[in-house]
């Protein structure tokens, strides 16, 4: 390295001995040449020299050295042909391309590491920058738990005035923790602290998911011994102290051991709570209730941390956008409590300037802004503030979502919004296979944006050997960009339900239309209208022996029916919820004309809860029911029945599995239904939006009641949000199938998810 700079000075000193040895004569023309990275103005303002003028040795050696500052050049040639002045630049090459091979080898994770190095196409090529990448790749090796890595650079000429840089990366030896101490701890165990910090112990098994693999995170140790004095703050122990962890590295087994000095104190009771803020803003009274922290139980930090962001949201929604809420702990040692108090500093109002919406590069801003609940000249409410952002998150049309606040004066503030576009347009084809359909495909083209406007439109297609469905729609989210959506639907479809002794052939034709309203925010409720035509064949086996006035009939008939309905849905993303709840009940009434004459109730409800907030993982438990009754009201056909089975209601069984029907003979149709699937999802490939789950489900159905059939299944789902939209892979077991009951053990879907 200091060769190179020895050579580069004399490079610095040859030219400038150049400049020095011109005559001094009168300049009559000035010429460049080789130049391409600064403009000719700069050039000439940095001569400071031009036709006509004198030959000035000064200025032209103070040029050459304001020239190299520059850092484009790596040699200035400065030559006088009779007052003709020549300024010969050699510069230095651009980085063309740059690959990264050795550390990462997807294709994201190579252009996040072409960011952090600071260098990309079109770059200048310097010795020093190369250096400064090379470092930032080892620390990250470094902080990745590898140790003794190698970096090399290598270097393609592709023409004088660029070349192709290649980092070839040699992982050096990853260092794994073989034991973590805890010293001084007796109230919490090693559990308790895997939850919460980065560096943990090697597992049994550690290659299998969710077992500790043992690597070293150098960059996560200064952070750990912060993470578990947290988590004695959240159990209760303000007086703990955590000191900064010690790693012994074995060098000859790349093996070590990590300690933890803890000092735990005793646990902490909240003895009181006390807020002070003014009562003509906020009543007090109405705050403590929703309080987190209880007085008698045991201190949590997070949870006083919950108190604060609450009791800040309920002054911030009356316009207070910059209100502080300053809390003090006060201990009293001696009987291990605490009082909390939280003086509440309002500040001013403020209002609402302006909402900037970028990103938005297909979908119109108007689309945008009826899904935001603040306005120019609105008082600023946090909560609907908070609320945008969920709303926005959760209409598909967006991959990702920021919304910030800019102040803009004391008492205005501008909401930043800024979107990135999601894939809403898609030709999706989905399948799967079971012992009663067979092989199940499905397609669609759809797309729920249709040129921006807010839009849906869709064709899908189901076929199997033993259904066929087509079906076309159009909705409106948002009619006039007002609390009324709308939307109508045409469909066709043809059903073969076999049984034991007959098969079912159903064939219906119709539409259907709605139009619902924003009642109260995530709350909706509407009115559907469906009509339709429906013809039932039933076809026995040969050798069967139910006599003909016990058989089921061929049937023709017409449902015309309205169905009211409500539904509710505040969770925080469409694709992929973490939190919130979806829920609607519905109430059926056919008999508006037609033949049929019934009530169907169908009541839901979906929770999604994420563990992040309880133990730092990104699991997410995930809760599904839906119960459904029919009410004779003058005529239920056989077609009308409720049914159990399948992915939307009880996975590891066939679609229309339950009821069975061994005998042939003619029953009543089922009229109670209720289906209920549990869930734990698993990160598997964050990057790749790629989950796991396990599940189990259990369903019952009967003609009068819930109980004359009951089933259970468990299993495994891949999960996957794809560019087409969800894909599920799913691996499902009939716990306590009978022998004639149809299960189906793998299914596939796209566009569909819990």
């Amino acid at each position: 390295m200091k060769l190179r700079k020895v050579v580069k000075n004399k490079v610095i000193l040859f030219s400038l001995a150049c400049a020095t040895a011109l005559c001094a004569d009168t300049i009559q023309s000035i010429e460049y040449n080789n130049l391409n990275k600064i403009s000719q103005k700069i050039v000439n303002e940095t001569l400071d020299m031009k036709p006509g003028d004198e030959f000035n040795d000064y200025k032209i050696n103070n040029a050459i050295k304001e020239f190299y500052k520059f850092g484009y050049f790596d040699d200035i040639v400065v030559i006088n042909d009779n007052g003709k002045l020549q300024l010969n630049f050699k510069e230095k090459p651009s980085i063309a391309n740059i690959d990264i091979q050795g550390y990462k080898s997807r294709t994201d994770d190579i252009e996040s590491l072409k960011t952090m190095i600071k260098l990309k196409k079109g770059s200048m090529y310097t010795e020093k920058r190369v250096k400064d990448a090379k470092k930032v790749l080892l620390d990250l090796l470094e902080n990745d738990g590898y140790i003794n890595s190698v970096v090399e650079t290598e270097i393609e000429t592709i023409n004088e005035h660029s070349l192709k840089l290649t980092f070839n990366v040699n992982k050096g030896d990853e260092i794994i923790i073989k034991k973590a101490n805890y010293y001084g701890a007796s109230e919490l165990d090693q559990d308790d602290f895997d939850n919460v910090t980065a560096n943990k112990e090697k597992e049994v098994a550690s290659w299998w998911f969710g077992q500790n693999d043992g690597e070293v995170k150098i960059d996560q140790l200064k952070y750990d011994a912060r993470r578990i004095n947290e988590l004695y703050f959240e159990k209760g122990y303000l007086d703990a102290q955590v000191k900064e962890p010690f790693l012994n590295i074995d060098f000859a087994s790349n093996q070590a051991n990590l300690d933890f000095f803890i000092k735990e104190g005793t646990k902490y009771i909240t003895n009181d709570i006390k807020i002070y803020v003014d009562s003509s803003i906020v009543d007090a009274k109405d705050i403590y209730p929703e309080l987190d922290l209880i007085v008698g139980n045991t201190f949590n930090i997070k949870k006083l941390r919950l108190d604060q962001a609450y009791i800040k949201t309920q002054v911030a929604n009356k316009g207070y956008a910059y209100a502080q809420v300053k809390f003090d702990v006060k201990k009293d040692t001696k009987n291990s409590k605490v009082d909390i108090v939280h003086n509440v500093i309002p500040g001013k109002k403020v209002y609402i300037n302006d909402v900037k919406i970028s990103g938005n590069s297909r979908t119109l801003d108007r689309v945008i802004r009826r899904d935001v609940y603040l306005a120019p000249g609105d008082l600023y409410n946090e909560t609907d503030f908070t609320d945008t952002k969920s709303k926005l998150s959760r209409s598909s049309y967006f991959e990702k979502v920021k919304v910030e606040q800019k102040r803009v004066s004391e008492d205005k503030i501008d909401i930043l919004i800024e979107v990135v576009e999601a894939a809403t347009g898609a030709l999706t084809l989905g399948g799967g296979y079971g012992s009663y359909d067979k092989l199940m495909v499905s397609g669609s083209v759809k797309d729920s944006n249709i040129f921006g406007s807010g839009l849906g439109v869709g064709i899908s297609a189901d076929l199997s050997a033993n259904k066929t469905e087509f079906s076309v729609n159009l909705s409106n989210p948002a009619i006039n960009d007002s609390k009324f959506n709308g939307d109508i639907e045409a469909h066709n479809s043809d059903a073969e339900i076999s049984k034991s002794v007959y098969d079912l052939d159903k064939n219906t034709k119709g539409f259907s239309i709605g139009v619902g309203r924003e009642i109260l925010r995530n709350l909706r409720g509407g009115l559907r209208y469906k009509l339709d035509f429906i013809q039932e064949e039933y076809t026995y086996d040969d050798d069967s022996t139910v006599p003909d006035a016990s058989r089921f009939q061929d049937a023709e008939y017409i449902s015309s029916s309205l169905t009211p309905y409500l539904s509710f849905d505040n969770t925080d993303n469409y694709q992929l919820p973490r939190e919130g709840i979806k829920a609607g009940t519905s109430l059926e009434y056919a008999g508006v004309g037609g033949d049929s004459k019934y009530l169907k109730s169908s009541t839901y409800l979906k929770y999604f809860n994420s563990l992040n907030d309880y133990a730092e993982l990104d699991w997410i438990f995930r809760f599904r029911t839906r119960i459904s009754a029919l009410i004779d009201n003058g005529q239920i056909n056989q077609g009308d029945s409720l049914y159990l089975g399948g992915v939307k209601s009880l996975r590891g069984y066939s679609s229309y599995a339950f009821p069975t029907n061994t005998t042939g003979y003619v029953t009543d149709p089922y009229k109670r239904s209720w289906a209920n699937s549990v869930e734990m999802s698993f990160p598997l490939i964050p990057n790749a939006k790629m989950r796991w789950a396990l599940f189990y489900d259990y369903g019952m159905i009967g003609e009068d009641n819930f109980s004359d059939v009951a089933r259970s299944s468990t299993g495994a789902v891949l999960e996957w949000i794809s560019p087409l939209g969800p894909l599920q892979l799913i691996f499902a077991k009939a716990l306590d199938a009978e022998a004639d009951d149809e299960t189906s053990s793998f299914e596939f879907s796209l566009g569909s998810s819990f």
